[in-house]
């Protein structure tokens, strides 16, 4: 196991994703509160080939990252009313945990792993910095899934961006365009 750039270990937890109903005021509280910043903001993202448990997709949601230390932090704000693996949650439990990420380099494997241990898998897509991101429902054993973030392609020189970004962040343009 080694380290990615930002200090975390690859097949480690990397992130921790919270959902919001709203994702600027959300940020605002991370910032003034914690002092968590500043964010990375992509109004909107639904991936690329996505599939909600083995259908096809068209939820549409916000996000937003940042690091505080080494862990990255995401909030998510869904946009519309289609069904995802966060109206799932939502529905389920409201806002607030909703996932850890897992930084992997074998991918196929982790999943398949997890599915073999009966963890169904609930979310898959395609990412805009290369890759892919599987959402697994361990949610019988675990308060929250756990996601699976394919290393590789632009994954490092992405979160590497935000994590340096926030050492030693003075507080100034605390939201930020994500490409």
């Amino acid at each position: 196991m080694g380290l990615v750039g930002f200090g975390q270990p690859d097949d480690g937890v990397i992130q921790m994703c919270y959902l919001v109903p709203d994702i600027q005021a959300a940020m605002k509280t991370w910032v003034q509160k914690l002092g968590v910043g500043p964010w990375f903001l992509l109004d909107h993202f639904s991936g690329t080939n996505p599939k909600y448990r083995g259908q096809d997709s068209k939820a549409d949601v916000s996000l937003a990252m940042s690091f505080a230390g080494h862990m990255n932090i995401e909030l998510i704000q869904p946009n519309d009313e289609h069904p995802s693996v966060y109206r799932e949650w939502i529905g389920r439990k409201g806002y607030g945990f909703h996932h850890w990420g897992r930084a992997t380099r074998n991918f196929n494997e982790d999943v398949a792993r997890y599915q073999a241990a009966g963890h169904d898998l609930v979310f898959l897509a395609g990412v805009p910095s290369g890759g892919s991101v599987a959402y697994m429902d361990t949610t019988a054993l675990l308060p929250g899934y756990v996601e699976f973030i394919e290393l590789g392609a632009g994954f490092e020189a992405t979160f590497s961006k935000f994590y340096r970004a926030s050492i030693g962040w003075d507080g100034k343009d605390p939201v930020r365009s994500f490409i």
